[in-house]
């Protein structure tokens, strides 16, 4: 694909969409449209990027916004909505906003599609997140729109206002450091600059569909996580093991008082269940040779650059 042609990126503002946009305009694509309904991010993204075209939109309602269609070559799908305490938000955001897309791409003829799914489709989770990211992908699958499919695990790196990116500032903030139970959970998480740049070849190549679980290469317990973050900043805290049960009891109770939980009980059910995860080579793949652990979190929470720019969620 030309570097001048036209993509469309969905949910733009989000973790992916931002390292993404870096990302390619790193690799010199220059006519980007990010797409995206929150306010406070999109101001982010249209700061560091003033060349990329910024649309503030609600994908799950009809707009103007479809006209950005026109004239596209591909189409990257990353909107999605991963936590709620309300059910019917992640039916409106990631089943009918998708919905929506796919209607405003088939309008305009757009002829690609990169859809960025998740692993918990595959995974044993049974949740509100789970099951509508399983319909989503289903609606990019049974559509006649050319498309691949990624499938990504727990992400990490710039700009994230959840997972480590919370956990690193919380750590940073607190001199005590929960963890529920002995932290022995196995986690694969894969760094956010290293996927977009397996998504960057997903736009170049553009495979016709295929499905391609992209995992992490370090299999980690969570517990070795936080240590190495803390190592990586430099920090003092101390780490505390506090019974599961406890532990999600307190998580439920702060759910009962904060609008948007960071962590919710859900989530430390995900991160008990006990998935493995079995993922492409992406060196073979997409070329895409993983960043070691540790100097992945270096670069995600001590860059000079990006490290400090937080997202709302």
């Amino acid at each position: 694909m030309k570097k001048n042609a036209r993509i469309v990126i969905t949910g733009a503002a989000g973790l992916v969409g931002q390292n993404l946009i870096v990302e390619l305009e790193r690799q010199g694509y220059s006519n980007l449209v990010a797409i995206d309904k929150h306010a406070y991010n999109m101001g982010i993204l249209r700061q560091l990027h003033p060349a990329v075209t910024a649309i503030d939109a609600d994908l799950a309602e009809p707009g103007a916004w479809t006209d950005a269609f026109a004239g596209a070559h591909c189409v990257v799908q990353l909107h999605a909505q991963i936590t709620s305490k309300f059910p019917d938000e992640f039916v409106r955001n990631n089943v009918r906003a998708t919905r929506r897309v796919l209607d405003a791409m088939n309008h305009h003829n757009v002829p690609y599609l990169v859809h960025i799914s998740s692993s918990v489709v595959v995974s044993v989770a049974n949740d509100d997140y789970t099951n509508t990211k399983k319909d989503q992908e289903a609606l990019v699958v049974a559509s006649s729109i050319r498309h691949c499919v990624l499938r990504p695990t727990l992400m990490f790196g710039w700009f994230d206002p959840k997972h480590f990116g919370w956990l690193s500032r919380f750590m940073a903030k607190t001199p005590v450091f929960p963890i529920p139970g002995n932290g022995r959970y196995m986690r694969q998480p894969l760094y956010e600059r290293d996927f977009c740049r397996c998504i960057a070849w997903c736009i170049a190549h553009q495979p016709d569909g295929d499905i391609y679980d992209v995992v992490g290469d370090t299999r980690i317990d969570y517990v070795d996580i936080i240590k190495t973050i803390k190592q990586a900043k430099g920090l003092r805290t101390l780490i505390v093991h506090i019974p599961y049960g406890l532990f999600h009891a307190m998580l439920r109770i702060f759910a009962l008082f904060s609008g948007r939980p960071p962590f919710t009980a859900a989530q430390l059910e995900a991160l008990t269940a006990g998935d493995d995860f079995v993922g492409v080579d992406t060196s073979k793949v997409f070329e895409v040779r993983q960043t070691p652990f540790e100097m992945a979190v270096k670069e995600s929470y001590c860059d000079p650059t990006y490290s400090h720019i937080v997202l709302k969620r």
